[in-house]
């Protein structure tokens, strides 16, 4: 993955960059992580990156040309580009989505707004690919590039210790993850499920499977929608519902 990422705070970029699996898919050449300072693209005295609006209002807005030259000075030395843009606005971010910056072959540029928002000729100039994290707003588009390019760089081939782990985490089959245990086996008076410990390779993965269902539909039944139940599936989930019933619960309500 090759990212640029133009801000006007480069070191917040830099603080979480330098630090684990994003620096190690840099030391192994698997990430390209660049950072561009807009206020070296300004061309007035105070490095200005901002304005007042037109029209009047609250806040100020990032101005246009800081941008354009530094899409410009990308595209100079790396050809055709993806530019995308943290927004509320934006399409939802996903898991999908995020396999898909991992296999992208173009530069991906980030662009890290702030204040009241970025003057509209940046989204009428470039193809801009708006992407929400979720219906909130925050201060500013670096925090949220950075965990998109978390996400994405996950699915890099090489990256994670267990070629196999990006694999069984939640959402890669619309699914939630089981629970996970490690050493000790009692603590304060809890243990770990005794089939986890039993040896028995096919009863741990049915196990897991049906906590993976329950975990599902307990906590986000509408990705229940979204995949497709094999006949062990639809067994595990009749059993879960079997549980709760008997226990006069109903598990679609918290």
């Amino acid at each position: 993955m090759h990212c640029d990422l133009l801000t006007v705070f480069p070191e917040l970029i830099q603080a979480v960059g330098t630090q684990s699996m994003m620096k190690r898919a840099q030391d192994k050449g698997l990430l390209t992580l660049r950072t561009h300072n807009l206020r070296d693209y300004t061309n007035d005295p105070h490095r200005s990156t901002d304005d007042t609006p037109y029209g009047g209002g609250g806040g100020m807005v990032m101005k246009a040309e800081p941008i354009f030259l530094a899409i410009d000075a990308i595209k100079h030395t790396s050809g055709e580009i993806r530019i995308l843009l943290p927004s509320p606005q934006g399409i939802r971010f996903s898991h999908g989505l995020a396999l898909e910056l991992s296999r992208e072959t173009r530069p991906l540029v980030f662009i890290c707004g702030h204040y009241e928002g970025i003057d509209e000729r940046v989204h009428t100039h470039l193809s801009v690919e708006e992407i929400s994290l979720g219906d909130y707003v925050i201060t500013g588009g670096e925090l949220p590039a950075l965990l998109m390019i978390d996400a994405a760089m996950r699915h890099i081939p090489g990256l994670l210790g267990d070629p196999h782990s990006a694999q069984h985490e939640s959402f890669v089959e619309s699914l939630l993850d089981f629970p996970h245990f490690t050493r000790p086996a009692k603590l304060h008076g809890l243990t770990v499920p005794d089939v986890l410990i039993s040896g028995n390779h096919e009863a741990i993965r049915r196990w897991r499977r049906k906590e993976s269902l329950r975990q599902t539909l307990l906590k986000r039944p509408d990705l229940l929608d979204d995949h497709p139940l094999n006949t062990e599936d639809r067994k595990l989930l009749q059993e879960i519902e079997h549980d709760y019933t008997s226990a006069g619960c109903d598990p679609r309500r918290p």
